[in-house]
């Protein structure tokens, strides 16, 4: 792993999370944050243009050399060995710090890792309470809370490769979240949803330094009224969101507020829900009274 530092920035930052956990929200924070330490005059996020300092890794036409065919003619195997190659040619290519936003796990997919660390300056992983998730992700993919609910309890579970991007391994909720948590290491950030909707300075102001990134306190305070959820919300009602699926009737900037479960599930998919990630969700403060 290359060790996130001043003198030599160079190497994948990972913006990390299982789906609809914030991820985008975070990405919107940090671009808002470097343009607001770069510029003075910085007042208005583009949310079409958050990707600005970063790269794709899953796009499909970057694996074609190593396969020798278009991906989605690939098996998975081949896939999985054409990754880490190609994240080490992005780090080559832009020979510079790259924020890459990924959902899969950080795991070995055939043997081969899914997260190259060898090539990472480090990550920021950021997780939410499965019973928001669920509510999320079935509004995102336009299917029923119950599949997804059974989605997010399915070992190994993913999206297969299409012609526009590979396949990506999210794994179950529980085992997306142990992947990148249960090996504390110096330069992966862990941050709740819940902790950068509640306490939102303390939160992104760990981000930054995180970073390496020092903004003053109005720099910061800036920062973050950039990236609020209702702006981004707002932003995309105005203008789109390049990220959207184009299959989604539902805004994707939708509601971002913890504790929709109390008012939306039914008690017996609380309860399915806790049962399959019961050890996670205590671990982080996510079990609902009661059922500790």
């Amino acid at each position: 792993m290359i060790i996130l530092n001043k003198t030599r920035p160079r190497g994948i930052v990972w913006i990390a999370s299982y789906p609809r956990s914030g991820n985008t929200w975070t990405r919107a924070f940090i671009h808002a944050l470097v343009n607001v330490v770069r510029d003075p005059e910085f007042s208005d996020l583009d949310i079409n243009r958050i990707e600005e300092y970063s790269a794709s890794e899953s796009a499909a036409e970057q694996y074609r050399k190593y396969l020798g065919k278009p991906p989605f003619r690939a098996a998975p195997a081949e896939i999985a060995a054409a990754r880490p190659k190609v994240q080490a040619d992005i780090v080559a290519r832009l020979n510079r710090l790259v924020f890459i936003k990924t959902h899969n796990a950080s795991a070995l997919d055939y043997g081969h890792p899914l997260i190259n660390m060898a090539v990472s300056a480090g990550a920021i992983y950021i997780l939410r309470n499965p019973l928001d998730v669920a509510i999320s992700f079935a509004h995102f993919r336009g299917v029923p809370i119950d599949q997804v609910i059974d989605d997010m309890a399915t070992p190994g579970f993913g999206v297969a490769t299409n012609r526009q991007n590979v396949r990506v391994v999210t794994g179950s909720w529980s085992e997306h979240v142990k992947s990148w948590t249960d090996r504390p290491h110096p330069v992966v950030l862990v941050q709740r949803y819940e902790d950068l909707v509640d306490k939102p300075k303390e939160s992104f102001a760990a981000v930054a330094r995180h970073l390496l990134i020092t903004p003053t306190p109005e720099q910061l305070d800036k920062a973050i009224a950039l990236a609020h959820f209702d702006r981004l919300r707002e932003k995309e009602a105005a203008a789109g969101f390049v990220e959207k699926p184009e299959t989604s009737a539902e805004p994707f900037f939708r509601a971002g507020r913890p504790g929709q479960w109390r008012e939306v599930l039914t008690s017996a998919q609380v309860e399915r829900i806790v049962s399959a990630h019961r050890p996670v969700m205590k671990k982080f403060g996510y079990l609902p009274e009661g059922m500790g």
